[in-house]
């Protein structure tokens, strides 16, 4: 049985579905209409775990017109990629009655629905996230894009997709640094709008590392009902949904420095709340005791809790001058409030940032609070 989810945006609204062994049920094939044609965009590694009759059978498969294998990790998240899937498209002569199937992680994702966005001038794309991080956040809104060597996502469109199905089966073919990614997200939304769900996690986020199912559904299904109601009343990002790219300044930051081919995003992300967190606290907004408990929440899983050794404090404050969020010249930046709370703040001076992330790299230690 599957688990549903509405996002409700007017004419643009969709559902997720959650469960297992998805592709086998009855809900995607009655989504894939016959008379439609579908390109499936993967890697080959999905590929052949979808092909895999004792894994799935050949019921989604017989609806797919042809494949494309996509380079996936964030070096190849580039408009010389999206060029080629678009001649691919070309090619093959589709139309705009072509849907796209993005099936994998968040590169995969975002490089399908940006395409899907601006090819013929639009057409309908499908989520099937395979990795945590991607279930969880990656896969719903509409945000779609690719990187740029000045800045990560810099070129991109909102374009929602007909449908998310999420199947946790796919987390088993994962490597735990992978899983580890996707809970730095999970962490996320707990800190900026759900001190309950935070408390939750200090309990019971090993659980989730070691894909128990309750666990993992119960956790899968939270994420995507709080940005679901998040999407719904902002779907461009105008109000509320800032709140989502906690640590994401500090963490594309990072991915840019070390050329996305270093640092996984979750792990970026992680990091960036952790100096949030420090910012936040250096500015007398978050108190010491919730410090603590955003430090240690990473800290005990193995996330990391600073950015590369080499990253300068001029590295991250030149990069993050070009961040989406600043306006006439001001950084703004997401910050943690409490746990369960958290806002939008402006830097009046620069000088502010660069205190916290020297205090952050400082490694002052927490091992006797932790």
């Amino acid at each position: 049985m599957l688990e549903h989810i509405s996002v409700n945006l007017d004419d643009r609204s969709y559902n997720i579905y959650i469960g297992s062994k998805i592709l086998n049920n009855n809900t995607i094939q009655r989504v894939l209409e016959n008379k439609k044609k579908y390109v499936l965009i993967t890697n080959t590694i999905l590929k052949n775990i979808i092909s895999d009759i004792n894994i799935y059978n050949s019921l989604f498969l017989s609806k797919i017109d042809q494949i494309y294998l996509l380079n996936d990790s964030e070096c190849h998240k580039n408009i010389q990629e999206i060029e080629s899937m678009i001649t691919f498209l070309l090619k093959n002569s589709y139309g705009r009655d072509t849907t796209l199937i993005a099936l994998g992680g968040g590169v995969i994702g975002d490089m399908t629905g940006f395409v899907a966005s601006i090819y013929q001038r639009g057409i309908n794309f499908i989520q099937i996230p395979t990795t945590l991080l991607a279930q969880v956040d990656a896969s719903i809104g509409g945000k779609t894009g690719v990187n740029h060597n000045l800045g990560k996502n810099m070129i991109g469109s909102f374009w929602q997709p007909s449908s998310v199905f999420i199947d946790i089966n796919f987390l088993s073919f994962l490597s735990k640094k992978q899983i580890l990614s996707g809970i730095a997200e999970i962490i996320k939304y707990a800190i900026i709008l759900d001190y309950d769900f935070f408390v939750w996690l200090e309990k019971h986020i090993n659980l989730v590392i070691q894909l128990q199912k309750k666990e993992l559904l119960y956790c899968i299904k939270k994420c995507c009902e709080i940005k679901s109601k998040i999407i719904s009343k902002d779907e461009t990002e105008k109000s509320d949904r800032v709140l989502l790219n906690l640590g994401h300044s500090f963490a594309h930051a990072i991915e840019t420095y070390t050329k996305y081919n270093k640092w996984l995003h979750g792990y970026a992300v992680a990091s960036g709340i952790v100096l949030s967190a420090y910012l936040a606290n250096s500015l007398n907004i978050l108190n010491n005791f919730d410090l603590i408990r955003i430090v240690k929440i990473f800290y005990k899983i193995g996330l990391p809790i600073i950015g590369p050794q080499n990253m300068s404090v001029y590295d991250y404050l030149n990069l993050i001058r070009r961040d989406k969020k600043v306006l006439d010249n001001k950084i703004r930046l997401v910050l943690p409030v409490s746990i369960g709370v958290a806002t939008v703040y402006t830097l009046h001076d620069e000088s502010e940032l660069i205190v916290a992330i020297q205090n952050c790299y400082k490694k002052k230690s927490f091992k006797s609070n932790i």
